[in-house]
């Protein structure tokens, strides 16, 4: 299929660029640009007038040098950055006029080699991958199975000893166990030497019986970790050796021969505070009090979990559901988003930092089809959301922002901050507009409660 338009980007109205498009794979577009020479030429002069207007050369008053020794001194350098703004300009306007949804960026093969010259028409090709065409699933009736909330006394128990491990003191010792925290260096280099991680600071848990002897270290899970690891004293260095996980956000990572080196600087164990020392702490009258507070953030949790797990069964409808092609080179760099996304979501269900680093380690080894199901939900959702006229206010961003300070004890102004440092508040936003998508279509579902035992004898039928 090729599409031509008529309108194409151009400095002047009067001189169109001349532009095709055409399908170049999946979910992937080829097109064809040639901006004429005369928009070439005046473009060239223009970029010379300025350079002559601001450029200061020994001998010569500013807006004084000859042009000729401008072009001789400046030429090729003035030629490139011509080049790219033609391109720049020709490619927006070609977007623009085509109403293509463009993800992810451009390649224009060849940029390095084209060359420009006044009096000739500058033709290239730009390879874009779109929004992939497909058809939404019907979203009216589907059964949802609704897990009722309970929180237990041995609930609440656990989590009074969680809250005693967090409030407890760090005490140093010389030979680590398992469930004790090694701080030190660490530094990640690949099978060529290119140094990935270089952290001091690195926190690394020595890995306890239930972990079967797997581990993280700088944020890669090693399955043989208590092996490798042994039990290094405070001034002794460790080398660990693990295959790069396929879908980490880091490509030179990928598949790549990972060796990493951790000295010691300290070892430490967390020595649980006595409840009655967290009840003071927290200014409450007694132990009942504490936990009735801590049963309240429970009920909370339970509510935004239960929302998770009907929320999943909707994503699970929708990519069972919708038959889809997906941009080949866009799914490659899905991994980066999916961990960001993750994290995000970790954050909202008021996991451990601790453990969510965990799951986002295990996460990197994810296979490439649950990173094409996750690009796939992402088109799906972000079309569900436009068919069903979803937004995102300021206000629901900060109540998101504050729900998730209030899980990790924080104010919410703090968490606002380190969000906006890292980038992260658009996350949020994304965040919030998947789930009122999705929570738009469980409003039009079957909905079926039942307490947590039928409900996870229910899935496990579901997955027999």
């Amino acid at each position: 299929m090729s599409q031509t338009a008529s309108t194409a980007a151009a400095p002047a109205d009067e001189r169109p660029n001349k532009v095709d498009i055409t399908d170049a794979g999946p979910s992937k577009k080829k097109i064809h640009i040639e901006i004429p020479a005369e928009t070439v030429s005046e473009q060239m002069a223009d970029s010379l007038d300025t350079l002559s207007a601001e450029a200061a050369l020994p001998g010569f008053r500013a807006g004084r040098a000859p042009k000729a020794l401008l072009r001789k001194r400046f030429g090729t350098a003035m030629a490139e950055e011509t080049k790219s703004q033609l391109i720049a300009a020709a490619y927006s306007k070609a977007i623009e006029d085509s109403k293509l949804r463009v993800v992810g960026d451009p390649v224009v093969p060849g940029i390095k080699e084209l060359q420009i010259a006044e009096g000739k028409a500058l033709a290239f090709d730009v390879e874009v991958e779109v929004v992939p065409d497909f058809t939404m699933p019907s979203i009216e009736g589907i059964k949802i199975k609704k897990p009722l909330v309970n929180i237990t006394d041995e609930m609440v128990d656990k989590e009074v000893e969680k809250l005693c491990i967090n409030e407890g003191q760090l005490e140093e010792r010389e030979n680590p166990e398992p469930g004790d925290y090694l701080t030190g260096h660490g530094i990640m280099v690949g099978k060529d030497g290119t140094e990935y991680y270089n952290l001091n600071g690195c926190v690394v848990r020595v890995p306890q019986q239930s972990d079967k002897g797997k581990g993280m270290i700088l944020g890669v899970a090693v399955d043989d970790f208590t092996k490798q690891l042994g039990s290094p004293k405070a001034g002794q260095t460790v080398t660990i050796k693990v295959k790069g996980p396929d879908n980490h956000e880091i490509e030179g990572i990928r598949g790549n021969d990972l060796t990493i080196t951790f000295t010691v600087q300290r070892c430490d164990r967390i020595i649980a505070a006595k409840p009655e020392d967290v009840v003071a702490s927290y200014a409450m009258e007694n132990i009942d009090q504490l936990k009735d507070a801590i049963r309240g953030r429970l009920y909370q949790r339970g509510m935004i979990e239960q929302a998770t797990v009907m929320r999943n069964q909707v994503a699970d409808h929708l990519l069972k559901n919708t038959e889809m092609e997906l941009p080949k080179r866009m799914t490659e760099v899905q991994s980066a988003r999916n961990i960001e996304r993750l994290r995000m979501e970790y954050m909202y269900r008021g996991f451990d930092p601790m453990d969510a680093e965990r799951l986002l380690a295990e996460r990197r080894n994810a296979s490439d089809e649950r990173t094409r199901n996750d690009l796939k939900l992402f088109f799906i959702l972000n079309q569900a959301a436009e068919d069903l006229k979803v937004g995102v206010t300021e206000q629901e961003v900060y109540g998101r922002i504050a729900q998730m300070a209030a899980q990790r004890n924080m104010r919410p102004e703090r968490l606002r901050s380190e969000l906006h440092a890292r980038n992260q508040i658009g996350q949020i936003a994304m965040q919030i507009r998947e789930h009122k998508a999705m929570d738009a279509v469980l409003a039009k579902a079957e909905v079926e409660e039942m307490d947590a035992d039928a409900f996870k004898e229910a899935t496990k039928a579901d997955k027999a």
